[in-house]
């Protein structure tokens, strides 16, 4: 087969001492990129860094691909975009922009990095997903299925990012975190350990989850809320505020209640207090219990009552058992 493309004399450009990266141009058509013989491309350091006589691969614009980067299949690499280090952009995949793909990773598939985006280190992009903004996807992570992260956000060390799971804002996912099918992590959330984010959850504000917590179902967890240690927070639930839910015992809903059958969560707050959502409420017992009284027939507000005692029932139940030798010691002694 012919070669596809050419270096055009004397256009090239210096990216470290001894190294340059040069114009390509067509010698053959393209026809699903629209190009013809004589169409100038974009840089690359050598033929080892774009396929010569297979797929439709391109590089154009100003975009710059090299050292052992390589570019096949059908990937389009452009604008701006620089492509460095061992890394692979191969199937559809698109890279462009200002992004940069480096180290280690790999791009494929039809996922398209661009924006200010950047993958780098032994990070994979797969499937169908979207890396944009300013987002940074490294060390081993994973974004694959339609899954798209975006804005400020990072997502690192081991962690996986998949099905339509988004992450956005300034969130940060690391660790050996999941966060999949719909979920959603945004603003300064953070999701790190062996946590699991599912289904179609939310995670924002400056929320924490991590250890070994799963949220899942339509659960939210907002504020300053930390989930960690074994906790699942599944269902309708929402947690918020300065809840702090380190153990499955630290939390307590129950759906189909109150006027609306929406759903009542009582969890722990980081001063051993108990806080409540409902609907849009989120406050304390007592402040709770003072608007159930002005608002509800005496059925709903009982209900509300005997459901708050059971939850703290448990929950005090759970802190016990969690509680530090000596402080079990010292409660004894009183």
């Amino acid at each position: 087969m012919s070669k596809k493309y050419e270096f055009v004399p004397g256009d090239e450009i210096t990216i470290a001492p001894g190294r340059t990266v040069k114009r390509i141009r067509a010698l053959v058509a393209i026809a699903t990129l629209g190009i013809v013989p004589g169409d100038l491309g974009g840089y690359v350091e050598s033929e080892a860094n774009l396929a010569q006589v297979s797929g439709n691969a391109w590089v154009s614009g100003d975009a710059q691909v090299s050292g052992d980067a390589w570019v096949s299949g059908n990937a389009q690499v452009y604008g701006d975009a620089w492509v460095s280090g061992n890394a692979q952009v191969y199937g559809d995949a698109r890279v462009s922009g200002n992004a940069q793909v480096s180290g280690n990773a790999w791009v494929s598939g039809n996922a398209q990095v661009y924006g200010d985006a950047r993958v780098s280190g032994n990070a994979q992009v797969s499937g169908n997903a979207q890396v944009y903004g300013d987002a940074r996807v490294s060390g081993n992570a994973w974004v694959s299925g339609n899954a798209w992260v975006s804005g400020n956000a990072q997502v690192s060390g081991n962690a996986q990012v998949s099905g339509n799971a988004q992450v956005s804002g300034n969130a940060q996912v690391s660790g050996n975190a999941q966060v999949y099918g719909d979920a959603r992590v945004s603003g300064n959330a953070q999701v790190y350990g062996n946590a699991w984010v599912s289904g179609n959850a939310w995670v924002s504000g400056n929320a924490w989850v991590s250890g070994d917590a799963q949220v899942s179902g339509d659960a939210r967890v907002s504020g300053n809320a930390q989930v960690s240690g074994n906790a699942q927070v599944s269902g309708n639930a929402w947690v918020s505020g300065d809840a702090q839910v380190s153990g499955r015992g630290l939390i307590f809903w129950a759906s189909i209640v109150g006027t609306e059958n929406g759903t009542l969560t009582v969890y722990n707050a980081k001063d051993d207090t108990l806080l409540v959502t409902r609907g849009c409420f989120s406050g304390t017992v007592d402040e709770f219990l003072a608007k159930s009284a002005k608002v509800h027939d005496d059925r709903i507000k009982r209900e509300y009552q005997l459901l708050i005692e059971v939850a703290a029932s448990r929950i005090e139940a759970a802190l016990a058992e969690t509680a530090k030798p000596e402080d079990a010691d010292t409660a004894k002694s009183r």
